[in-house]
């Protein structure tokens, strides 16, 4: 056996003797009188045993770094360890202010038994020496739980799909380290308050959690039966059901259903309709027709659901957001830009499609390119160019796009027409360098938005605006199309060459049609996300179709 691993077994021997030790210790009669304070830390250092690590999941305790083990004996000092919340006299105020956090944690979307809460509570009131070690442990490890969880999310979604989820948690989350700004922490309180994300988005959702579980109490909504679609100016038995549906979500005006009410879709209920199918991504037709029914139709339970994972994935993001920044949201196919926590523009984007995602994640704008060329990935060319080409050798001709021998700087350039398309292979077609100019006909369209990243993703125009009239719009194969660029650009480059960059400067620089790149002096935060109920500029929560279906599969992980 190597030495190394000789070693890391006899570690382990004597790690598994001392816990044992530990327990024995624990059970054992005191053998002569001593100290309060000195019989405290013989019970905190007799209870101390080796624990495994859990951060908590979103419904019940899982373990979720799965790669090590933690020991709470690492964080107590093991040759004299001393209680950190509790004395021979009882618990301290900073004790009581850990469980009275722990216990409020349902307002961050977190549940209060994943951190022991009545175990806590329960010893409280006890002063002898076992029970008080004990509640100093438990202290100490649900409130190490806490601060990971408030802050950085759940991390066992990232283990069970790191695919799907390589955002989830924080893998570097340092128990030691953390536990000791708490411990330092002037104010325990306000150190704790400051761990959630601070921004509107968040704040937003948590207004909304609480709302969403004040109806809940109140008994939910009423199920609006099946039946044919009510349109505006309609009498239908169901209309009392839907003015008391619509009020409890606070789409039609509360006092409506204090009077007697109503079986004719009026005015006053088109209005409500329309809000409420705004607010969940359907087109504001004021008709209730199978999708509004269903809509209407979800429970309360599942909307507070959507709401918690929605706030869990916030804490997955930066947390610092920016002064200014641009937003993406791709379940609700739409990019806001924020400045100053105001909402400046706002435009419909298209992305990509269920089986070439967009993918989740923060970086910065560091340049924009105007009348830029298209590369066009390997991907695309073995799957769509190939099989075009086999049918029509002038297929890379009609689009403007040229054909190089590689994608080396000192590449050739090769008449397609002189290639026998029939001889060449999926894996040698990705090896040629496809190349797109510049121009209307360009799949950028005429402005690209580029913030380097490993996704290869960035925004840009695009040619077929029509696409932009779908209410669901994931088309691409992963990069996000801008129905307005030119306004986008304005906005992204107002700090710039003294603000001189408006829309009309953008849109003259793109009837040059010379490629121009313009280098960001300051690059600009942007965030792509995946958010499912969210906060608009008003305050008002909505909900979206979850068009990668994320919603199911991340509850699914943290049942898991």
């Amino acid at each position: 056996m190597p030495q190394k691993s000789k070693r890391r077994s006899a570690q382990r021997i004597a790690s598994a003797v001392l816990c044992a030790l530990f327990l024995c210790c624990a059970l054992a009669p005191a053998c002569r009188a001593e100290s309060p304070v000195a019989a405290l830390r013989a019970a905190l250092n007799n209870y101390l045993s080796c624990f495994r690590l859990e951060l908590v999941a979103l419904e019940k305790q899982q373990p979720a770094i799965r790669s090590r083990n933690f020991c709470l004996t690492e964080i107590y000092d093991k040759k004299n360890p001393q209680p950190f919340w509790v004395s021979s006299g009882g618990p301290g105020e900073r004790a009581r202010v850990i469980l009275d956090f722990l216990k409020r944690a349902e307002a961050e979307g977190l549940d209060p038994r994943n951190y022991e809460v009545n175990q806590i509570a329960a010893l409280f009131a006890e002063r002898k020496p076992v029970a008080l070690a004990k509640l100093d442990t438990l202290l100490t490890y649900n409130l190490i739980k806490y601060i990971h969880d408030v802050r950085s999310g759940p991390i066992k979604p990232r283990y069970v799909d790191p695919g799907l989820f390589p955002e989830a948690g924080d893998i570097n989350f340092k128990p030691r380290e953390n536990l000791e700004h708490a411990i330092n922490a002037v104010d325990l309180a306000a150190y704790l308050e400051s761990l959630p994300p601070a921004h509107g988005h968040y704040i937003g959702l948590k207004k909304a959690l609480m709302m969403y579980r004040a109806i809940e109490q109140a008994g939910g909504w009423p199920l609006i039966s099946a039946g044919p679609k009510i349109e505006p100016g309609t009498y239908d038995v169901r209309i009392p059901d839907i003015v008391r549906r619509l009020s409890a979500t606070g789409d039609m005006d509360p006092m409506m259903v204090r009077g007697p009410l109503p079986v004719h879709c009026g005015p006053s209920l088109e209005k409500a309709i329309a809000r409420f199918q705004r607010r969940h991504g359907l087109d504001p037709d004021s008709i209730i027709g199978k999708k509004t029914l269903a809509a209407m139709n979800i429970p309360v339970a599942e909307k507070i659901k959507q709401i918690i994972i929605n706030m869990t994935r916030w804490r997955w993001q930066e947390r610092d957001l920016g002064e200014k920044y641009i937003l993406v949201n791709i379940a609700h196919f739409d990019l806001i830009a924020i400045d100053a926590q105001q909402h400046i523009f706002n435009c419909a984007v298209i992305v990509g499609k269920f089986k070439q995602q967009t993918p989740v994640f923060s970086n910065r704008i560091s340049y924009i390119d105007i009348n830029p060329y298209w590369n066009v990935p390997p991907s695309i060319a073995r799957n769509e160019d190939l099989p075009k080409l086999r049918k029509d050798s002038g297929s890379l001709e009609k689009r403007h796009i040229r054909l190089f021998s590689d994608w080396t700087r000192d590449a050739v350039e090769i008449d397609p027409k002189a290639v026998d398309w029939h001889a060449v292979s999926p894996a040698r077609m990705g090896q040629y360098h496809l190349r797109q100019d510049p121009g209307p006909w360009n799949a950028l369209g005429q402005i690209k938005f580029v913030f380097p990243n490993k996704y290869k993703v960035y925004l840009h125009d695009t040619p077929t605006q029509k696409l932009f009239a779908r209410s669901q719009r994931n088309f691409s194969h992963g990069c996000i199309r801008v129905s307005e660029p030119e306004k986008l650009a304005a906005v992204v480059l107002s700090g710039q060459d003294g603000g001189t960059w408006t829309v009309e400067k953008v849109k003259s620089s793109i009837e040059t049609n010379e490629r121009l790149i313009i280098r960001l002096a300051q690059p600009l935060p942007i965030h792509i996300t995946y958010q499912t109920a969210w906060i608009d500029k008003n305050g008002i929560v909505c909900f979206n179709y979850d068009v990668y279906g994320r919603d199911k599969k991340l509850l699914k992980a943290f049942r898991e």
